[in-house]
Formats: structure tokens, sequence, C-alpha cells
């Protein structure tokens, strides 16, 4: 890993969060692998203000930040559910790209959503097989 990443969690006490217990052992495994990895725990309900700030609404979920010391720098990259079978290797990708400070998006690419006049709320889904 190039650079250091933050992983924000917010889990859920209150909810009946199937996979967040899960989730948060499975993130502080991955964050035990590397020096570049860290984590922080926080609960849904019980942080709103920063849940809010991250635009998090749903429990378990996950927050991609870039870190220069103390400092956080947020992706907008987020994941919610269990990081389990095929989506382990997104987990994996996403922390290499954060780390690399770079998306790997080709030049053209870059100066076509530079040109973007209005935000864009782009999602993924994926069902579990």
């Amino acid at each position: 890993m190039a650079g250091d990443v933050t992983i924000l969690f917010f889990g859920s006490e209150n909810q009946n969060c199937e996979y967040c217990e899960q989730t948060r052992q499975l993130l502080e495994e991955v964050v035990a692998m590397n020096d570049h990895l860290r984590l922080q725990v926080y609960d849904l309900e019980a942080d709103t203000v920063l849940a809010g700030q991250y635009g998090v609404d749903k429990a378990p979920g996950i927050v991609f930040a870039a870190r220069d010391g103390e400092q956080l720098a947020d992706t907008r990259m987020r994941l919610y559910g269990i990081p389990s079978g095929s989506e382990f290797s997104t987990l994996i990708n996403d922390l290499l790209l954060v780390s690399r400070r770079d998306s790997g998006l080709a030049p053209e690419t870059r100066r076509f959503l530079h040109g973007l006049s209005h935000p864009i709320h782009l999602q993924v889904f994926a069902t579990p097989t």
C-alpha cells in the first residue's frame, strides 16, 4: 500500500443489524494485516452527526478515507453490507485505490467527468449468491 487509509465503520446497536458484528470483525482482521490501515468504529444512532457528515444512512456502512497524518480526506467511496464472498475483493481493491490516491481512470474519462455540470449519485448493487 502506498498511502495511509482509514476505514470508518458504522454499525448499529439498536437496529436489527444482521451483519454488523461480522463486518466489524472482518474489518479488524483486514486492518491488522497492514500498518497503513486504521479502523474507526461508530454507531449509526449514537454518532448521527458524523454519520450525516459522511452521508451514511444504513448499517453496516463503510467509508473509505485517505489519511495524511491525522487529517482525513473523504473519497466519497462507500460500501454497505458485509463485504464477504466476491465482495471481499471489492473491499481490498477499494483500499488499494485509496492508498494510491488515484482512481486509475483514463485521461479522457477524467475530462468527461470534469465536464459534468450536475452531481451524479452512482450506486452499484450486488446480491449474495
